[in-house]
């Protein structure tokens, strides 16, 4: 067993001094293997996220031509049945002019025929 009341000032601060340095020691980091194939893994999956990122590039890239092919189709369906729309409207005046102009026709004919039957 250590005698610790004999001991003085300067052998507590060593004894101090040591176990500071050898908790420091504990902490500082150990030395490691490094791996002969580090720079090619990492060349290997610089190559790889190459490679997806291309992946997903063509994947948005057709996506978005996709779906500007669906907008191109349903615009043209849209002025399909917006001439469609103006051919019935085109039509339907039409008849309403005959029909107006045949109605006219009539009255006009009705006045004639009642001059006609007053003389």
């Amino acid at each position: 067993m250590k005698d610790l009341k004999g001991a003085g000032l300067t052998d507590r601060l060593a004894a101090a001094a040591a176990a500071k340095a050898a908790l420091l020691d504990k902490l500082k980091p150990k030395p490691t293997v490094t791996d002969p194939d580090f720079a090619d893994r990492g060349a290997q999956r610089a190559a790889e996220l190459s490679d997806v990122r291309a992946a997903r590039a063509a994947d948005k890239k057709a996506a978005i031509e996709a779906k500007a092919e669906a907008v191109a189709a349903s615009a043209a369906e849209v002025a399909a049945v917006e001439e469609q729309v103006l051919a019935d409207k085109r039509g339907a005046r039409k008849e309403r002019k005959q029909l107006s102009k045949a109605e006219a026709q009539a009255k006009r004919d009705a006045r004639y025929a009642a001059r006609k039957a007053r003389r």
